[in-house]
């Protein structure tokens, strides 16, 4: 089946996908917008159909809430919500860790050290959570475990809103710690002391998970 631009429908959907995912994730559309399917389907001109398709994708991917005869809605969460995602990111994002750290190369680590650089440089919050993003998945990019990778990614885009809120609340005040951090993690991996990399990765999640339910008022839906 093709779309209205003769695109078969599958890869427009997965397009649209994208193209909504990546204003969820820059804060273009804030958790609890109202997504008007004829509105976003008329903007991308393109049909109903692979934008119906495009919400279901994302809703599966926690992004979406999807209502019968109702709508979609970027998806929100509550702080408990929240606190949970990072109590599955601090046991499940040093296994990822795990499956890739063995393989990291000398121009990984020199990779890690440029992006830590980058991200010191950075005021802006955009550019700040582009580059921590990053570096972290940098670190896990000589994984073999998909399945792991894949919840992990969804913890990330689920939480984001979230984060870019506390960063930008918390400021330059609160940058010192997450690069000193930063900076054990990379020399760990330097040092080839994985087991060492995973706790410090497990404190760095944890750490931010305390501070965000410090400050419940991130998460009221406007």
């Amino acid at each position: 089946m093709t779309g209205r631009n003769g695109v078969p429908a599958a890869v427009a959907s997965q397009r649209i996908a994208e193209e909504i995912r990546e204003r969820i994730l820059n804060g273009t559309l804030a958790p609890g917008a109202r997504i008007i399917q004829d509105e976003l389907a008329e903007e991308l001109r393109t049909s109903r159909l692979p934008v119906r398709e495009a919400l279901r994708i994302l809703q599966s991917r926690g992004l979406v809430t999807l209502r019968a005869n109702q709508g979609a809605w970027v998806a929100s969460m509550d702080m408990r919500e929240c606190e949970l995602s990072y109590k599955i990111r601090e046991r499940v994002e040093p296994l990822l860790l795990a499956e890739s750290a063995p393989r990291l190369s000398d121009d990984d680590i020199v990779e890690l050290t440029r992006l830590q650089e980058q991200i010191e440089r950075a005021h802006d919050v955009e550019e700040f959570l582009v580059l921590d993003r990053r570096l972290h998945w940098a670190t896990y990019r000589h994984h073999r475990a998909e399945e792991l990778a894949s919840i992990v990614a969804r913890l990330w885009d689920t939480t984001q809103h979230y984060r870019r809120a506390f960063t930008r609340l918390t400021g330059e005040h609160r940058r010192w710690i997450i690069g000193s951090e930063h900076h054990l993690l990379i020399e760990a991996l330097r040092d080839r002391d994985h087991t060492s990399a995973e706790r410090i990765l497990e404190l760095h999640i944890r750490r931010t998970r305390v501070e965000l339910g410090r400050h419940p008022e991130l998460f009221q839906v406007t």
